[in-house]
């Protein structure tokens, strides 16, 4: 009998969107294939406690939301041997269990931007998605938009900058909307779902706005608003990648644009169309785009890639990487995927496949050199 491959999926997260995670972690349980994966759970609390749990007792409630029990053991991550990493209990009990790959399903800051995938990396141990650096990128709204940029992807006009430059007025009011128009969007550079985006429609908005975004990073963003048609992407690793069919967003009038109300709280926040009532022409280039963006920030594993389609110019605009893209049973990524052929169950085994085999081949790479 072949023995099963442990996939330790982490979940939870100390960012403003652990409440996401538990609902992507439960539904990527649910889907993994039991017949190839032993699951293994673990999370990480809201004050960045480790927890390894019994998979029976998180998921028999069937809940959309995995729980956190507060009394299950307190265990860190540790190196193992043969390319294997562990899970072990602070208290040395129960013994250390051994495991292939850990599929992050969460989402912010500390979980997304480079900082988790460092940790996986230093305890050599396989993971699903990107790499400490396209992480990271991924995760900086203002980065991603320089390097896209420079592969020729277009982007809409914006301003970054810190909480410090704005706070010692080395960025003023004036110099942030000089060559802007209302309406525009105020966004934390590090943050996902749509936490701490504001729609400014009047200057004097400005600064509440402002003030908000800085509670969640200590960069933000004002880009131009578009009177656009939001559009999305999926791609998932591969040789060649595979790119998805596009879905289009259409948040409800009273929500006004995609915001975290719209994508979590609200069931008639937002209407999907899949795929995306656009242009054939229009559907290649968007995924051409969408390509283009996954390799310039080498990507690997998946990504969505969110897109602005300017309804006056037809032009797409990029508007965000997403490295690891929800997966709630409503998220765009597995539903995009599920429309172009991939579903959900083979979708997680691609990615744990292709976690495996990137692992392997960074284990082969040469670390010595005798001269």
């Amino acid at each position: 009998m072949t023995e099963k491959t442990r996939v330790a999926v982490l979940y939870g997260g100390r960012s403003g969107e652990h409440e996401v995670s538990l609902r992507s972690a439960a539904s990527v349980i649910r889907h993994l294939d039991r017949d190839r994966f032993e699951v293994i759970p673990v999370s990480i609390d809201k004050a960045g406690r480790w927890q390894r749990h019994d998979l029976r007792r998180i998921t028999q409630t069937g809940d959309e939301s995995l729980a956190i029990p507060p009394e299950s053991p307190e265990v860190r991550l540790a190196q193992g041997a043969d390319g294997r990493a562990a899970v072990v209990a602070l208290d040395g009990a129960p013994a250390r269990v051994a495991i292939d790959v850990v599929f992050p399903v969460l989402h912010g800051p500390l979980c997304e931007d480079g900082t988790l995938q460092g940790l996986l990396e230093l305890t050599e141990t396989a993971y699903v998605g990107s790499g400490v650096m396209a992480s990271a990128v991924g995760m900086d709204k203002d980065v991603t938009k320089r390097l896209a940029g420079l592969a020729g992807i277009p982007v809409a006009p914006y301003r970054a900058f810190t909480r410090r430059a704005y706070e010692r007025g080395a960025v003023t009011l004036a110099a942030i909307t000089e060559g802007l128009q209302l309406p525009v969007f105020v966004k934390p550079c590090n943050m996902g779902s749509s936490v701490g985006i504001h729609k400014v429609k009047a200057w004097g908005d400005l600064p509440d706005a402002l003030d908000d975004a800085f509670r969640y990073d200590v960069k933000v963003l004002v880009e131009q608003g578009i009177d656009a048609r939001e559009v999305e992407v999926a791609v998932l690793d591969g040789d060649p990648p595979f790119v998805s069919v596009a879905s289009e967003l259409n948040p409800q009038a009273h929500h006004d644009f995609y915001s975290y109300a719209a994508k979590y709280l609200d069931p008639e926040g937002a209407s999907v169309d899949l795929p995306a009532n656009i242009t054939p022409d229009q559907m290649e280039r968007v995924r051409a785009l969408a390509l283009r963006a996954f390799e310039a920030l080498e990507c690997s594993g998946m990504a969505r890639v969110d897109f602005f389609l300017d309804r006056q110019s037809g032009e797409f605009y990029l508007n965000e990487v997403n490295t690891l893209p929800g997966f709630t049973s409503i998220s765009m990524y597995p539903k995009m995927m599920e429309a172009s052929g991939v579903p959900y169950p083979e979708l997680l085994t691609r990615l744990v496949d292709l976690a495996l085999e990137r692992h392997r081949t960074r284990r082969g790479l040469k670390r010595e050199f005798a001269g």
